[in-house]
């Protein structure tokens, strides 16, 4: 699922951005300051920066210019209180992709993420394996072209286990990708339960598509013509 890195001093704000984020499939990491910020962006990799240009430890204008400088193409949003034409256009000029006003309404930062991922990542959004289709971006998936009734738990499992096709991923990937918490307490009894519903609604649906398990390493998925031979 897309990784979202979400910066704000205020904790409300905080809430409000990740709910809102979350509610719509994506993973959101926290940051309350500029430098916090940029401790995580060294250490982690993801798809999306909403950054309020009001920071401790520097501003989200300047965090954005490192970002360019630094990380690259990473899609940015900015929040900010002030609905300045300068304001905006010195945001847009520091490299930013969108620029949203407070107050805001969360569905409409959600819908603007989500198409700024689309534009940003035209080929990422969808994982298959022979006839099944994820689609993390709209938290759905097809099987021969029929749609499934999946949850977005489910959709984000899928869409990790599907990217790693082939190989073995392990508890601690799974954990990290389709949650962002490698290190979740009551992790493995969460991905294990997880695990054991997209099992049902994949044999419920009929769909070609299995999921085993490797005892002690992690889990993998395959097309069930590949897992019987």
């Amino acid at each position: 699922m897309p990784r979202v890195l979400v910066v704000d001093d205020e904790p409300q704000m905080l809430a409000i951005v990740t709910f809102a984020l979350e509610s719509k499939g994506f993973t959101c990491l926290t940051a309350a300051s500029a430098a916090e910020a940029w401790q995580l962006l060294s250490t982690s990799h993801f798809h999306l920066a909403v950054l309020d240009i009001m920071l401790p430890h520097g501003s989200g204008l300047d965090l954005t210019a490192r970002i360019r400088s630094q990380v690259g193409d990473l899609p940015i949003i900015l929040l900010t209180a002030r609905s300045d034409v300068e304001d905006r256009i010195r945001g847009l000029k520091a490299g930013a992709d969108d620029y949203i006003t407070k107050p805001f309404s969360p569905q409409e930062l959600a819908l603007r993420a989500q198409a700024l991922l689309r534009r940003s990542y035209p080929d990422e959004v969808r994982e298959a394996i022979g006839e099944l289709v994820v689609d993390a971006d709209r938290l759905e998936a097809t099987w021969r072209g029929r749609r499934l009734n999946i949850s977005a738990t489910e959709v984000r499992l899928l869409t990790t286990l599907i990217r790693h096709a082939g190989a073995v991923v392990t508890h601690r990937q799974l954990l990290n990708e389709a949650w962002g918490a490698p290190d979740h307490h009551g992790g493995r009894e969460m991905l294990k339960t997880a695990i054991y519903r997209t099992r049902k609604t994949l044999e419920k649906s009929g769909v070609g598509v299995v999921i085993r398990s490797h005892r002690g390493e992690g889990y993998s998925v395959q097309e069930q013509a590949s897992a019987q031979e």
